[in-house]
């Protein structure tokens, strides 16, 4: 292989990055259906034909676009959880790791979108497969246990409605507070 090639390569695959993270902003502000790849298109700096040289079709952009923040979250938790064993030090160290994701208010907003576009059949099956596979992850990295692990995602879920809404810190939960993003920042 040639080293323009390489370079084209790589030039595709930076563009094909910079799509996602165009269309992650854009799907978490609009949702799945009001998103045009016109206005993807347009974030990313690139032409709306060249999108679908990249990805088959909006479905398939959308759902890479959530693919990636579920392995975000599974490899932050995996590494919060390295060298601990369960208990309450490893399940506090991936409260922390997946505070510290909340952080991307647009990957956020694309995973509350998820949510919401599952009402689409065709969508479903894929978000409903990437969220069970986080789940898996973090019943086996609290020790096996179903209940923690639903406790645990529970607690996630919370923090994104609570981070969602920027709700004030008094009214978030002990020891939720003390993790806010306003608490964090201070």
């Amino acid at each position: 292989m040639s080293t323009n090639q390489t370079r084209q390569r790589g030039t595709a695959e930076e563009r094909r990055e910079a799509v996602i993270d165009a269309a992650i902003t854009e799907f978490g502000e609009h949702g799945y259906h009001a998103t045009s790849t016109a206005a993807i298109a347009k974030r990313a700096g690139i032409s709306q034909p060249y999108i679908y040289a990249l990805f088959a079709d909006k479905e398939t952009l959308f759902l890479a676009c959530y693919r990636r923040g579920c392995e975000r979250i599974r490899h932050a938790f995996a590494q919060a959880a390295r060298g601990i064993e369960p208990g309450d030090a490893r399940t506090a160290a991936m409260g922390t790791a997946y505070f510290d994701l909340l952080q991307s208010r647009s990957e956020l907003l694309l995973q509350l979108q998820a949510f919401a576009a599952a009402s689409d059949p065709t969508l479903r099956p894929a978000i409903r497969e990437c969220f069970v596979e986080v789940m898996n992850d973090i019943r086996r990295l609290l020790g096996g246990d179903g209940d923690e692990a639903a406790l645990f995602t529970g607690r996630g879920m919370l923090l994104n409605v609570l981070t969602a809404l920027e709700v004030p810190d008094e009214l978030w939960p002990r020891p939720l507070a003390e993790v806010t993003p306003q608490a964090a920042a201070g």
